[in-house]
């Protein structure tokens, strides 16, 4: 059994707690709600759904500042200006996210700490665009 002093950590996070912050970012679909936007089944129709789990990989190795100076965007509740409504199960003070995946195509969710809860996917190709629509 290897001593604990020549122990290389597996992760930068074992062994010691980190500040949310600090933490890599984790994906979730457990709040994925397909009665909004657009379908699993559809995305690989539209050859979207490996293009978003490369975006989800890449993401995954950023803090949520990282991915925020790459392009993910936070905001401090569910946009005013949006087609889409928030699940009913999701708390009111939610901080919501979005993430382009690659041109207009985008997934958008609730955050939780390091932990990015997909709820809805779509692409604008394929969708009737609102002016002035955050997401």
């Amino acid at each position: 059994m290897p001593s604990k002093k020549g122990h290389i950590l597996k992760h930068k996070s074992e062994g010691f707690r980190l500040k949310p912050e600090q933490k890599e970012m984790v994906f979730s679909f457990r709040d994925f709600d397909q009665t909004q936007g657009q379908t699993f089944a559809e995305w690989q129709s539209l050859t979207l759904l490996d293009t978003m789990l490369d975006k989800l990989k890449e993401y995954s190795r950023k803090t949520i500042p990282e991915a925020q100076k790459a392009g993910f965007t936070v905001y401090d509740r569910f946009p005013a200006k949006s087609e889409f409504k928030p699940p009913w199960f999701i708390l009111e003070n939610a901080k919501w996210a979005s993430l382009h995946i690659q041109g207009k195509e985008c997934i958008a969710g609730h955050l939780a700490d390091n932990i990015f809860y997909v709820c809805f996917m779509w692409s604008f190709w394929t969708r009737i665009i609102n002016s002035g629509r955050q997401f």
